[in-house]
């Protein structure tokens, strides 16, 4: 019986282990393809009255990152998602590095160091802006989804979940924009028309963009949560998951 007992326990950690790793590795990944592939092309999927909903194509999977933190942030708590989120960056610095040391060592004769050299001044624009960008969204979209888990008491998941991204990204995209213009100049302006307008287009078309995709994540989010809590045999008490990092901190604390 405790035999039994003991393996379903070490299934279920097996579980929750395997399934945020696979939550990080989605969110870690997905800042890993914005990074290198970045501005190297702009897409436009459409258009929403006069708005031309325009979006870089390394920034089509980044409303996946919001995603991941929320439901990191619903099962594993606050604490978890933050460390996430640090990770993230040392990735971004992880990236930087290579790209720099791959730029610094000589090639090979023959080697194609234009298109290196292109994909490098992409790359470091997009870094530098997505880097402060990255980190105000992402703790921005942290602190929000636990301010109104607390206000609702662990209700209104739909809330949370758009309450805290839609804000985030909004932030993100704005910061994205004018510092990869003011501070990279790598944006495909044409100097023919007046900026404002151009830099106004840029963060409207990608915010409406990722507006449309935080909506349409509303639903596969709560039934996520819902069928994770299950999977990963955790009671639906609106707490952290048992045995996370966020619990055993708080209980060293409350110990002391």
């Amino acid at each position: 019986m405790f035999a039994s007992v003991s393996s379903t326990a070490t299934n279920i950690q097996a579980r929750r282990d395997i399934t945020f790793l696979v939550l990080a590795g989605f969110f870690l990944g997905t800042l890993g393809m914005l990074n290198i592939l970045g501005l190297t092309r702009f897409l436009q999927l459409g258009q929403l009255g006069s708005w031309p909903i325009v979006v870089a194509v390394g920034a089509l999977p980044y409303p996946v990152t919001f995603l991941c933190t929320d439901l990191i942030s619903e099962i594993w708590g606050e604490y978890k998602a933050n460390q996430l989120v640090w990770v993230g960056l040392l990735l971004n610095g992880w990236i930087i590095l290579i790209l720099w040391l791959g730029g610094l060592l000589p090639s090979l004769p023959g080697s194609d160091d234009i298109t290196f050299r292109t994909i490098q001044q992409l790359s470091f624009g997009t870094i530098g802006a997505s880097m402060v960008a990255y980190l105000t969204a992402q703790f921005i979209d942290v602190k929000l989804f636990h301010f109104w888990k607390r206000l609702t008491n662990g209700k209104a998941l739909w809330l949370r979940n758009n309450g805290s991204t839609l804000v985030s990204q909004l932030v993100d995209t704005t910061a994205v924009v004018l510092i990869s213009h003011y501070g990279a100049h790598v944006l495909p302006i044409r100097t023919d028309a007046p900026l404002i307008p151009q830099l106004g287009s840029f963060i409207v078309g990608g915010y409406l963009f990722k507006l449309l995709a935080a909506l349409a994540d509303t639903l596969p989010f709560i039934w996520l949560t819902g069928w994770l809590r299950w999977w990963l045999s955790i009671p639906e008490d609106k707490t952290k998951l048992p045995g996370s990092f966020a619990n055993d901190r708080q209980s060293t604390t409350e110990t002391r």
